[in-house]
């Protein structure tokens, strides 16, 4: 069992994975190991901001080797015993914080080992830099390579614990973590299928030198995308381009389809932050596990 402060890392060694369990105290324990939200997201609406309780969960903090270290994670999973769809939560730029976890737990609720992980760890922990300025040059210095690296290196890790069906894998993120789902949906056939909420569509070089557009005819399957209507950093304009570009593009491509949600904001999901919108924010969740169960990861 894992005790209040022990978390799952990879050894590298398959046999030694399924003798990790959750309990419900190292869930707690988990819980309380990120001191918060991200600081430089701003002020927290403590009115709107969802915490899901342990009822039926349980939870670890992990860690994944990858090139440089040790990249730092949460598993959120049912208690009961049985191989479960799971689902990547890649995060924003703020990195991984309590936000990514409550939605690990959510997963977890309705059925899925619910993953996420803190890909800017190696320019160390955002989530306690106030400055955004530094904040966001820091996160758009990760290279997609080196990003797309460390999510096959978490598959394969995931992939061998008792309680992840590896065939039915999913992925979905937010804002930065919302275009690293394109990127990713292209670059692996692990995945049946992804969901990306206000993923950026823009070039970022030399780190990012692609945008979802370049990848748009060559997906490993389909994905749903989830955009706002007054998106300032996310014109229509541009999503209507994404959307022309998936229609030539492979089985998959065509697959993939969008939702636009008019007049509300960029982050509209972030329930921490000013910019929730709680009737869209709901509608686009279960927009998201309709989706999941479509394309095989339910």
């Amino acid at each position: 069992m894992l005790d209040d402060k022990k978390t799952f890392d990879d050894p590298h060694m398959e046999s030694l994975l399924p003798a990790v369990t959750f309990s419900r105290r190292g869930f707690l324990a988990s819980s309380a190991s990120v001191a918060g939200f991200a600081l430089s997201a701003g002020p927290v609406s403590a009115q709107t901001a969802i915490t899901t309780d342990a009822e039926g969960i349980e939870g670890a903090d992990i860690k994944v080797a990858v090139s440089g270290g040790q990249m730092p994670g949460y598993i959120a999973a049912p208690a009961k015993a049985g191989k479960y769809p799971t689902v990547l939560v890649v995060p924003e730029i703020f990195g991984m914080h309590r936000y990514q976890q409550d939605i690990c737990r959510r997963l977890a609720k309705v059925g899925y080992v619910g993953v996420t992980f803190d890909p800017f760890f190696r320019s160390g922990d955002l989530t306690k830099i106030s400055d955004i300025k530094e904040v966001i040059g820091k996160a758009n210095s990760l290279a997609d390579n080196v990003m797309l690296a460390d999510l096959d290196a978490l598959v394969d890790m995931v992939s061998k614990h008792k309680k992840v069906n590896p065939a039915k894998l999913g992925i979905t993120g937010m804002c930065r973590g919302g275009r690293t789902v394109w990127m990713a949906v292209a670059h692996s056939k692990k995945f049946k299928a992804g969901v990306s909420w206000y993923g950026g569509l823009n070039p970022m070089p030399p780190a990012m030198p692609q945008t979802p557009v370049n990848i748009a005819k060559t997906l490993n399957a389909p994905v749903l995308g989830l955009y706002a209507g007054a998106d300032a950093g996310i014109p229509v304009t541009a999503v209507a381009t994404l959307q022309e570009a998936l229609k030539t593009g492979n089985k998959n491509s065509k697959a993939s389809t969008f939702i636009l949600y008019p007049n509300v904001p960029h982050a509209f999901h972030a329930d921490y932050r000013p910019s929730y919108r709680k009737p869209e924010a709901e509608a686009a969740w279960k927009e998201m596990l309709a989706w999941f169960k479509q394309y095989g990861v339910a």
